[in-house]
């Protein structure tokens, strides 16, 4: 039976990427068997500078059937709406309770990195995916007078934070399993937000104490910070709040190469539901250009396939990936000189050429 695909095109450069994407997502689905029925909809700016619609509900309860979305990026200069990003993408993860945002940092090649002596990093940042500051808690008073007051709640729930810190130390301990360090890195500011954060303390102390196998250890968001630039390869599995994942994950993406070519999954591992996305935006800027890097996307699809089953198809892709990027065969941000469709064909031709040598 195929596994039903929402595509989401996107904004800015969303489309360029995802039709790459989509191109090795084809090549590898057709090597492993795995059926994809896919669906392009119709969602962004385009739509809703034409009709005023950012994500119609019958749209999105066609949305809440589907094994998972595979999306381009949200965010166009024309659409002037603050609410608009929010309406689509944070009502998406909100709304289908996709509550883990999953971003891996894995250096693809020697170089890549601009770190002078890290020469391996492989790491992932489990983030907290549905409350903090973005849940929009919070309000504006005399707006637009010198006596403005701005307001943002940051929400912690107990249910919230207990999930996420259990997932990041089973990730943990799944990863140790694999051969890899397995350690765990709670990140807060709980020395400063002590009403929000003493939560994420005293649940991550519960869970340490129920998993002595696991290394784990805490470290405040600005000493995490200074430590990913220090010493990368000490971080295995961070987990961490919305606000603070979704910074540290920018970082350790440029730590590896930039964020062209980095993925992230936003998943419920309760009731399976995925959405999958590169992580670097829609970059307006460098839109209709031919030159935007199609990795982030291409990966997002192997994490994707791996959230479906597809173990095998999801390993040819990165191995394909880091063939190409050894090689060079990237698009100028990693040190090449292909454009969009080109970095494209460079991982296409070395799925043909590994493909045998991975299990089926």
């Amino acid at each position: 039976m195929p596994f039903r695909i929402a595509v989401i095109p996107g904004d800015g450069i969303g489309p360029e990427v995802i039709a790459q994407g989509l191109r090795v997502l084809d090549a590898v689905s057709a090597a492993t068997g795995t059926r994809l029925d896919r669906v392009t909809y119709d969602l962004g700016a385009e739509r809703y500078l034409r009709t005023g619609e950012i994500l119609p509900d019958a749209v999105f309860k066609e949305l809440q059937t589907v094994d998972a979305i595979y999306l381009g990026a949200v965010g166009d200069p024309r659409v002037d709406n603050p609410q608009y990003a929010a309406g689509l993408l944070l009502r998406l993860r909100f709304e289908l309770d996709l509550w883990v945002n999953l971003r891996p940092s894995r250096l693809l090649a020697p170089g890549l990195t601009p770190l002078r002596d890290a020469a391996s990093i492989d790491l992932v940042v489990v983030r907290e995916n549905t409350e903090g500051a973005y849940v929009g808690m919070g309000g504006q008073f005399k707006r637009g007078t010198p006596d403005e007051i701005a307001i943002q709640e940051d929400v912690n729930t107990r249910k919230g934070v207990e999930r996420i810190i259990h997932y990041a130390f089973e990730l943990a301990r799944q990863r140790r399993a694999a051969g890899q360090r397995g350690r765990l890195t709670m990140v807060d500011k709980s020395n400063a937000l002590y009403h929000a954060h003493d939560l994420w303390q005293r649940v991550f102390a519960l869970e340490r104490q129920a998993s002595p196998e696991i290394e784990a250890e805490h470290l405040f968001v600005d000493a995490a910070a200074m430590q990913l630039v220090k010493d990368p390869s000490r971080f295995d599995v961070i987990v961490t709040s919305n606000m603070f994942g979704d910074i540290l994950s920018d970082l350790a993406s440029e730590l590896v190469g930039g964020l062209g070519q980095a993925p992230s999954a936003n998943i419920n591992p309760d009731n399976r539901r995925g959405l999958f996305e590169p992580v670097h935006g829609s970059a307006p800027k460098h839109a209709g250009k031919g030159i935007a890097n199609p990795v982030g996307a291409i990966l997002a699809g192997a994490m994707m396939l791996r959230h479906l089953g597809d173990e095998a198809g999801a390993l040819r892709i990165e191995r394909a990936v880091m063939s190409a990027a050894a090689d060079r065969r990237t698009t100028k941000d990693l040190g090449g000189a292909l454009n969009t469709t080109e970095a494209a064909d460079a991982v296409l031709e070395r799925l043909e050429r590994i493909g045998s040598s991975l299990p089926s």
